[in-house]
């Protein structure tokens, strides 16, 4: 009998992933004003979904984080399908809160699927560049796989959710200011927290016993 390897924490870290995608998703309705910076409140939240998924990719595997990403990409339909349907669902006379339940929880379609889309592709691709460069760098340089497979990701996901989501309601200044801004905040929390990300990693391989390595280009479609 072929006994499969246990894993410890990986639930617990697949449970965090998901959840960091709808609660940012949820508190991304309030825009906050921070001196000169203007953006939404998911900002500063959903960097930790590629904390969480540059440690899932380095210590379990391309194959593993790939999966992670559709249950969190049917995790967010799931969530929005049910806001929608609760929003047209006909409140009850005595109940005065439909205005502000549609105003924070309501469903605007255009948002949504730029959500939806932005998260499957920045997370997969944050999780190829991740696999490909631990592989060609042979397992060194874990800090600038980080941050490299980061930036690809999260610049595919800013620039493809504020198209779909934003794209010809605002000037065109005002549409690339706000891509900026949204990267930049992406990235600063992710250089900022990368020295506790790094040490995360090396605690969970030594408390899994292991370090895979897999070549991403094998498993796009399987």
């Amino acid at each position: 009998m072929i006994r499969q390897h246990q894993y410890s924490l990986y639930d617990i870290f697949a449970i965090l992933f998901v959840t960091t995608l709808l609660v940012s998703n949820i508190v991304s309705v309030k825009i906050v004003s921070v001196g000169w910076l203007t953006f939404d409140a998911g900002t500063v939240l959903f960097p930790l979904a590629y904390i969480v998924g540059d440690i899932i990719t380095e210590v379990y595997g391309y194959r593993r984080t790939r999966r992670l990403i559709y249950s969190g990409v049917a995790a967010l339909m799931l969530m929005t399908l049910t806001f929608w349907v609760v929003q047209l669902l006909p409140a009850d006379s005595s109940w005065t809160g439909q205005a502000a339940f549609e105003s924070t929880l309501g469903v605007v379609w255009r948002l949504a699927i730029g959500s939806v889309v932005a998260l499957f592709v920045g997370e997969i691709m944050n999780a190829y560049v991740m696999g490909r460069m631990k592989v060609a760098s042979r397992g060194r340089g874990l800090w600038w796989r980080m941050i490299g497979s980061s930036a690809a990701g999260s610049a595919l996901d800013t620039v493809i959710f504020s198209t779909i989501a934003f794209a010809g309601t605002m000037p065109t200044t005002s549409f690339w200011q706000l891509i900026v801004t949204v990267f930049l905040i992406k990235m600063t929390v992710e250089i900022m927290v990368s020295p506790l990300t790094m040490h995360l990693i090396a605690c969970v391989k030594k408390r899994e016993k292991m370090d895979t390595f897999e070549q991403p280009a094998k498993y796009l479609v399987n």
